[in-house]
This record gives C-alpha cells, sequence and structure tokens, in this order.
C-alpha cells in the first residue's frame, strides 16, 4: 500500500533549517548566539565517531584487496590527489593576482589567532605524519597519524587475509563498521536542529558586516573553488561518459551537508553514502578513497591557503616576483597535507601555509575574521572533489555501477566477497 503522505527528506530539512537560521539571526542579532551549543552538541556528536569512522573504512578497504592491487590503486589515488591538489592551489594564485583581494582592504579589525603551530621544519612535519603512540594519536584527534595506522593495519590483514586471525579480524571491522555508520544515521536526524543553531548564532552574532569586510578575499575564493567544480564535474564526466547534470544532482547530499556544517569530517559518512549508494562507485574504491580525500585532497583548502598567501603579501605590501607566486602555489598543496578536518582547523592550515612561504603570520588573524564565511565554499569544493575522483578511480577499475549511477533513488551495492 502506497503512503498517503511524503516523506520530506533529510537534505531539505537542511536547506530549510540553514534559511531560516539566516533570517533569525538577522531579525534577533546577538541573542541567537544562546543558542549556539546545540550546534555544538550536534558537531560533537557527529565528530565522536569520525576517528572510527576513518580507521575502519580505510583498514577495511585496504585489508579487503589483494596486496598486488594495493600498489596499483593506491597509487592511482595518491597520485590524482597530488595532482588536482596542485593545480587547484595554481588557480587560487592566478586569481589572486587577477582579483588583488589584498589590495585597498581597509576596516578589517585582527582577530584573535590562538591556533597551535608545529614547530621545525617541513620535514619535522613529515615525521609528525607518522604515531608513536596510536592511542594518543586517537585521543587528540590526529586524523592524519590515524590514517597512517590504518594504512598498515589494513596491509597486514591483506596479507593475512587468508588465515584465520586475518580474516576473523577483518570480519569483525568489517561489522564494526556498519555499527557506526548506523550511529552517524541516528546522529543525522538531529541535523537540522543543529545546522539552525550553527547557522542563526554565526549570523547573529557576525552580521553581514563580517562578510563584508574582506569581499574580495571571498569573491577569488568563490569563484576559484566554482570553476575548479565545474572542471572536476566536467573532466569525470567525461571520463566516464556520464550526464554531467545527473552526476551533480547525484551529490545533493553531500553538497548540503558541505555547505551548513562547514567540516569535511562531518561530511565523510554522507559522502561516501552518495558515493556508494547514489553514484555507483564500489565500496572498496569508495572506502578507501573517500576517508584518504578527507586529508589528502583538499581542492577547497588549497585554493584558500594560496589566496590567503596572496592577499597577506599584497596587505602588507610585500614585493613578490614569479618565483614567490610558485612557491605560494606549491607551499598551499603541501600545508593541505596537515589538514584538519574540523571547523576552524583551515586556520591552523594556513598558519601552516604563511609559515613555509615566509609570511607574516598577522595574517592568519585578518583571515580569521572571515573563515566561518570562508569555509562555506571550501568545504564543498573538498568533499565534492573527493567523491568525484573516487568516481574517476572506480572508473578507471571498472567498478562503477551504472544501473546504480542511472537508477533516481540509493541503491544499497551488495559486498563484493
Amino acid at each position: 500500500m502506497t503512503n498517503s503522505r511524503k516523506k520530506i527528506k533529510l537534505s531539505t530539512k537542511m536547506i530549510v533549517a540553514s534559511v531560516l537560521g539566516i533570517v533569525f539571526g538577522l531579525i534577533f542579532g546577538p541573542a541567537m548566539g544562546n543558542i549556539k551549543f546545540l550546534g555544538d552538541i550536534f558537531l560533537r556528536l557527529m565528530q565522536m565517531s569520525v576517528v572510527f569512522l576513518v580507521m575502519g573504512a580505510i583498514s577495511e578497504a585496504i585489508g579487503s584487496l589483494d596486496m598486488k592491487d594495493i600498489g596499483k590503486l593506491g597509487g592511482k589515488t595518491i597520485g590524482l590527489f597530488v595532482v588536482s591538489t596542485l593545480f587547484a592551489s595554481f588557480v587560487g594564485v592566478i586569481l589572486s593576482i587577477i582579483i588583488r583581494p589584498g589590495v585597498g582592504v581597509t576596516g578589517v579589525e585582527a582577530a584573535a589567532y590562538e591556533g597551535t603551530l608545529p614547530e621545525g621544519n617541513p620535514l619535522d612535519l613529515l615525521v609528525n605524519f607518522f604515531p608513536k603512540n596510536i592511542v594518543e594519536s586517537m585521543s587528540s584527534g590526529a586524523i592524519l597519524q590515524v590514517i597512517v595506522f590504518s594504512i598498515f593495519l589494513g596491509l597486514a590483514l591483506s596479507m593475512m587475509k587468508n588465515e584465520k586471525h586475518g580474516e576473523a579480524i577483518l570480519g569483525l571491522i568489517k561489522s564494526f563498521n556498519v555499527v557506526i555508520m548506523q550511529i552517524i544515521k541516528i546522529i543525522m536526524n538531529y541535523a537540522p536542529v543543529g545546522i539552525f543553531a550553527l547557522v542563526a548564532s554565526i549570523t547573529g552574532t557576525s552580521g553581514i558586516n563580517m562578510l563584508a569586510a574582506l569581499g574580495k578575499f571571498l569573491i577569488a575564493l568563490t569563484v576559484g573553488c566554482l570553476a575548479v567544480l565545474a572542471l572536476m564535474i566536467l573532466i569525470t564526466s567525461a571520463y566516464g561518459k556520464l550526464n554531467p547534470y545527473r552526476l551533480f544532482k547525484k551529490l545533493n547530499n553531500t553538497i548540503v551537508v558541505a555547505v551548513t556544517t562547514t567540516s569535511s569530517a562531518v561530511s565523510l559518512p554522507v559522502q561516501m553514502e552518495d558515493a556508494e549508494q547514489r553514484i555507483g562507485v564500489s565500496r572498496r574504491v569508495s572506502r578507501l578513497v573517500n576517508p584518504l580525500g578527507m586529508n589528502l585532497n583538499s581542492h577547497g583548502l588549497a585554493i584558500t591557503v594560496a589566496v590567503a598567501c596572496v592577499t597577506v603579501a599584497q596587505f602588507f605590501n610585500i614585493e613578490m616576483t614569479l618565483s614567490n607566486y610558485i612557491l605560494f602555489g606549491v607551499m598551499s598543496t603541501l600545508a593541505t597535507f596537515a589538514n584538519l578536518a574540523v571547523p576552524g582547523g583551515a586556520l591552523v592550515t594556513m598558519a601552516i601555509g604563511f609559515q613555509m612561504a615566509g609570511l607574516p603570520l598577522e595574517g592568519v588573524a585578518i583571515m580569521a575574521g572571515v573563515d566561518w564565511f570562508a569555509g562555506i565554499i571550501r568545504t564543498l569544493l573538498n568533499v565534492v572533489d573527493d567523491v568525484l575522483i573516487s568516481v574517476i578511480v572506480a572508473i578507471s577499475e571498472k567498478e562503477l555501477d551504472m544501473d546504480v549511477f542511472n537508477s533516481d533513488e540509493p541503491v544499497m551495492i551488495a559486498e563484493v566477497e
């Protein structure tokens, strides 16, 4: 029997919550800051499972592969991450040269910056990618270190896949991943309330003036992110002979969650669901590429750091040469590999980029005032491009289910044994 009452989609509820948040924020002003705790609870609930989600997804993805496939799939994925992120960084540099966002900026009060900068040279940063105590890494939310451990755990499971102990542990991890995803689905029912509180509080306390303060910076960032997003959709569609409009439409839930939460970590389970159940990416590809992409494939963050580097250099009247611009592009790419996939983590990444590029760290305080607004478009590109690269990898591996892609409803892909 057909249900006469049509169920409202979660994405629709989140859009309505966002619009209402803006309206209430503008009407009631700073008073809406009092409900921010509701949004903070939502983000905490989502973030509490991220470490387990990343560890389980990567361990399962690698552990389920044959050893001969790991080098091919992993190398292909990392290669796409590096090339595409480098391209995004230079798009940001070029647009900043054209738009000149740091020229003529006045009336911007330096916001307080309380982030912690890593000490040492780039080699020290590289060493810090590797955990010395995985429990400590998990408790501190050092996702990159968790990823490194998960890769080794997955490799060990792959080597022992045909042995009794390896098979048992891999099966346990698969079951654990199902439970974690169910926890996240439960939490997502609270999403409209949390999103309303977050949007209303930031709009009410910051107002429109904050958005206008660094308008040219936001314009350069937005143009860059949208240009790269459009190009990535076209490249993916052309490579897989897919309908670009249908592909974009399939990303609806991912886009809404990314824009409303400004968090790649919170968006991860939704983008994995879109990749697997709406687009047709195989589980083994999706659960390797998407969690890795959360930290190693941040196109939006790369553009943000690149635009910020040029903006700060222009703001402080620092003379720049072609080699300086090239340095900004490369350093912006490297800085994203230390990305913190939570709201506000971009300021730390920005500071790392400034430090490596030799720019005044005072620039971080200037950018902090508009970082929340920048995070909207930045996170959108970060998470959507992760999904698109998972699609590209799936196409290259002949693991894109066209029946799922052409379906108008989500389809649960059966696990391939």
